[in-house]
């Protein structure tokens, strides 16, 4: 009898033996493709020498050192390489060990920003629905998905949220792309209005949607629209790139893609792609000096914060992808996914959408493909593929809820960027067969 608390009480998991390159071995010896490297972490695959040497090396010096007391050379070189590749103006890393801690981080930079200022009242924070943020009160708070808030709502602040820019679903027939961008942005404006131009610090959103709606980019123009609203009204541009930042959607940080800089960037999992449990919080120079020259004192903190065993497996994992071109190669790999999961599923009855970026890619499933209807949801669909995808011998991240919380379903691919051509095909080939089974 197992003693680990797992996600689910009543799932009976195989236990993983071993990992090489792209796959994953169960203790039976059965092969896996971590076609979603996780959940997005994995960019590197598994067993990567240089990683593993660099985490071994630091274990040689020092595993931990707190950072009320120290600073360490891992962190200090992470840091610098992390603001050497970040967008123009962000100037400091604060350095945490996953994604809802660098979330928690910056929503209470973000507030503390707007005390050191002179601002105290500006309290609320404004986020989108169907949104994810980190499953930590605050963060939960600030995500837009009503299923994982729903049994926590009594203990959460309150934020409000405004229309996702989710094209397939949410742009009208006779609308242009370009009108329905900025239609939907023009949301985050009447809200700041209706709470009070100077009542909100933050608007926070991923650049493309992960987990809950399955790899949703915004159209063009949208974001530079909403930078254009949070300076308009002195409201701070938080942007969890914690799932599709690090190289995932083609380049190092998504918000590259979008032409704009925000003021705080929240990143972890392909920052330490899986080797260690490390995330950061960015943000601006302007930021830091309010600090700086006000309390001087962030009042935020965990234990584990600056980790150096983590910063160095990070280094080692940020060096293979800036220096060592992976992003890039992310980026072709990601356009010959996107090629062949059109030309296999395209015209499936049950596929309405294929979407995404770089190496971060997701399939819509509909009952029917001309309303966009989706399946019921107590057919439970995304279930049925995980389990089949599994058998399959294929790791990708089913979900339910994509359109609202409960309705519609979606499968997330977020394949590790050393993986090879053919892997494509084999993706492809073991999703039609899991496919083929569920429907």
């Amino acid at each position: 009898m197992s003693h680990v608390f797992p996600r689910h009480t009543k799932s009976s998991l195989p236990t993983v033996s071993q990992g090489k390159g792209v796959y994953l071995y169960d203790q039976s010896g059965k092969e896996y493709f971590d076609g979603s490297g996780g959940a997005a972490v994995s960019c590197l695959g598994h067993n990567d020498p240089d990683v593993t040497a660099a985490i071994k090396n630091q274990l040689d010096k020092v595993a931990f050192a707190h950072t009320s007391f120290f600073t360490s050379d891992p962190a200090e070189q992470l840091a610098d390489k992390l603001i050497a590749h970040a967008p123009e103006g962000i100037d400091r890393v604060y350095l945490v060990s996953g994604g809802s801690e660098a979330m928690e981080a910056a929503l209470k930079l973000a507030r503390q920003y707007f005390v050191e200022t002179g601002q105290p009242q500006r309290r609320h924070v404004i986020a989108r629905k169907q949104s994810y943020h980190g499953n930590t009160l605050g963060a939960l708070a600030t995500g837009g998905n009503e299923w994982r808030r729903a049994p926590f709502a009594p203990l959460m602040v309150d934020t409000t949220h405004i229309s996702p820019c989710f094209e397939y679903r949410g742009k009208r027939t006779e609308e242009t792309t370009d009108a329905y961008g900025l239609r939907v942005a023009n949301e985050l404006e009447t809200e700041i209005k209706r709470l009070g131009p100077d009542s909100v610090f933050a608007f926070v959103a991923e650049p493309v949607v992960g987990a809950t709606a399955g790899a949703v980019p915004a159209v063009k123009g949208y974001f530079k629209r909403i930078r254009e609203i949070c300076d308009t009204y002195g409201v701070l541009l938080i942007l969890d790139e914690v799932m599709c930042g690090m190289g995932r959607t083609g380049t190092l940080f998504a918000s590259e893609q979008e032409g704009i800089t925000p003021d705080i960037i929240a990143v972890a999992k392909g920052l330490g792609a899986g080797y260690q449990p490390i995330g950061a919080m960015l943000c601006s120079a302007k930021i830091y000096a309010a600090i700086e020259v006000g309390s001087g004192f962030f009042q935020h903190g965990h234990t584990y914060v600056g980790h150096p065993t983590a910063c160095a497996a990070a280094l080692a994992v940020l060096t293979k992808l800036t220096d060592g071109g992976l992003v890039e190669r992310c980026a072709d790999l990601g356009d010959r996914l996107q090629a062949g999961l059109e030309q296999a599923f395209g015209q499936h009855p049950n596929i309405g959408d294929i979407r995404g970026r770089g190496l971060f890619r997701g399939l819509e499933f509909v009952e029917d493909r001309e309303t966009k209807r989706p399946f019921p949801p107590e057919r439970a669909l995304h279930k049925a593929l995980k389990k089949e995808t599994f058998e399959a011998g294929l790791i990708c991240y089913p979900m339910g809820g994509t359109i609202d919380g409960k309705q519609g379903d979606h499968i997330l691919l977020a394949p590790p960027f050393i993986m090879q051509n053919h892997h494509i095909d084999e993706i492809i080939s073991k999703l039609q067969t899991a496919i083929g089974r569920v429907l």
